[in-house]
């Protein structure tokens, strides 16, 4: 906000001391703090009630559906990264008993929710694996279509031509 350096505020300070004098000074620095305060907690309070507005008028949705206007994929991976960052918070047996029948009931919650980001994480694996295989047969493809079609009668060589007179 205000580019004051130390030598900007010893200048301030020995002014201050001049014009207000020493017996007062302290006072001053007090009263300056506080208005400092105030202004800081108004320009807070700004600052929340702003944010507030916004959320209440809708701006974040609105904002948040351009994001996912913009980039689907991306917003959809987002939303599955956070349903599976809820799912694995909520699951954590070791805020439980390990006796108690809710210790017990959270260990195997805990234990199928990995159980499911494994399959997930490999099924994933596999689906890739699969793009992977058919780009690569399609590039194969690619490559066998242009090994099996004519060479143009201008990339062959002169003595290959006919009408030169080379071989009869």
């Amino acid at each position: 906000m205000f580019d004051l350096g130390w030598s900007e505020l010893l200048l301030i300070g020995i002014v201050a001391l001049i014009v207000v004098g020493p017996k007062d000074l302290p006072v001053l620095f007090r009263n300056i703090g506080r208005w400092v305060g105030k202004a800081r907690g108004m320009a807070r309070e700004f600052s929340r009630a702003m944010n507030e507005a916004a959320d209440q008028s809708g701006i974040n949705e609105v904002a948040k559906g351009l994001k996912t206007a913009t980039n689907p994929v991306g917003a959809a991976m987002d939303g599955v990264k956070d349903a599976a960052r809820d799912l694995t918070k909520g699951l954590d047996p070791t805020k439980f008993d390990p006796d108690s029948e809710t210790g017990k009931l959270a260990a195997e919650r805990a234990d199928a929710a990995r159980r499911i980001q494994a399959s997930t994480a490999r099924a994933a694996a596999e689906r890739k694996m699969r793009e992977a295989r058919a780009a690569m047969a399609q590039a194969e493809a690619a490559e066998a279509a242009l090994e099996q079609r004519p060479e143009p009668e201008s990339a062959k060589r002169p003595d290959e031509q006919p009408g030169t007179g080379t071989g009869s």
